[in-house]
């Protein structure tokens, strides 16, 4: 019996894209004769046709399964969505916007297939094409990350990539709210295979990511796996305290030698101003991580299925 290979692709708006997908998908896997497959696709609550394409894909070709949710929940929910409904002994994860090419699957396949690995990822070794500053700032998270976090994530690292079912399991196991997949894969460990490639631009429509939305992602990536932005902020204000002291003898020191001279407002208000900055900031690192707590101690699903082909969806 044919081993079952699950592809998840979670999608927001992308009815420009998926038919090129789809018949791109198609190509490669006539070369895999070998292997059986789904498509799990996951409409994240689009607006445009990118439903109605699924639908009419799914009645031509039994292979085309959709889940469409009732809202947009956003990719990190849609993901965890495939996961769940996906079947196969290896489950491939991948965009839907051809930056992820479909023509490195074989490869990726027999890495896993080997036995050496049980996960193999890609990763971009350039970024031509992306604008300069939110290269620039990519580059900066992945350093981030890597000195912040006890985790390994690969500079140019993609979602990208095919899993062993045991691997997929253990990225299940873990129900957290605040979900950061990136973060998620490299923290369960596992033999990864890192396969480069040159970045390949999306084949038609634009990004859903503008600069803001991939800084609040990597806020929430750094949050959600490190303890370190409020151990710093802890650090800070006890030397802080540390400083105002110090200060506080200086000023009584030098008002017993010298008198009380008149003081600046300038200098006063300078101060103030930075010591309500710091601490406005220490309250926003603490509020972080309290409204991350809030959201997990609610239990509210990451989201909820409007339509579906599958059997036991509704």
């Amino acid at each position: 019996m044919k081993k079952l290979i699950s592809i998840v692709v979670p999608m927001y708006n992308e009815e420009s894209t998926l038919e090129i997908l789809y018949e791109e998908l198609n190509k490669v896997v006539l070369s895999m004769e070998d292997y059986s497959f789904e498509y799990v696709f996951v409409n994240d609550g689009s607006k445009d046709r990118t439903l109605s394409i699924l639908k009419e894909l799914a009645e031509k070709d039994e292979r085309v399964k959709y889940l469409s949710f009732s809202r947009n929940f956003g990719k990190e929910a849609a993901l965890l969505a495939g996961l769940q409904s996906a079947k196969g002994d290896l489950v491939v994860t991948m965009d839907a916007d051809m930056q992820d090419p479909p023509a490195l699957l074989p490869e990726m396949v027999a890495y896993v297939e080997s036995g050496e690995y049980d996960n193999a990822a890609t990763r971009r070794v350039s970024r031509k094409g992306e604008p300069v500053i939110r290269s620039f700032f990519a580059r900066m998270f992945y350093k981030l990350m890597r000195h912040m976090t006890d985790i390994n994530i690969v500079d140019g690292a993609r979602d990208y990539r095919v899993m062993s079912r045991p691997m997929v399991d253990s990225i299940l196991s873990l129900q957290e709210y605040n979900r950061f997949s990136k973060g998620i894969f490299a923290w369960v460990g596992f033999e990864t295979k890192w396969i480069e490639y040159e970045n390949v631009e999306r084949s038609a429509g634009e990004t859903k990511w503008s600069f803001w939305k991939l800084l609040r992602y990597s806020v929430e990536g750094i949050v959600s796996f490190s303890n370190t932005p409020i151990n710093l902020a802890s650090y800070l204000g006890l030397f802080l305290t540390g400083a105002s002291m110090i200060a506080l003898f200086l000023i009584v020191g030098r008002a017993l030698l010298f008198g009380d001279p008149v003081a600046g407002w300038p200098s006063t208000a300078s101060i103030i101003t930075f010591i309500g900055g710091v601490q406005l900031f220490v309250m926003g690192v603490m509020g972080q991580y309290i409204s991350k707590t809030y959201m997990e101690v609610k239990r509210r699903p990451h989201y909820i299925i409007k339509e579906s082909n599958l059997k036991g969806d509704k």
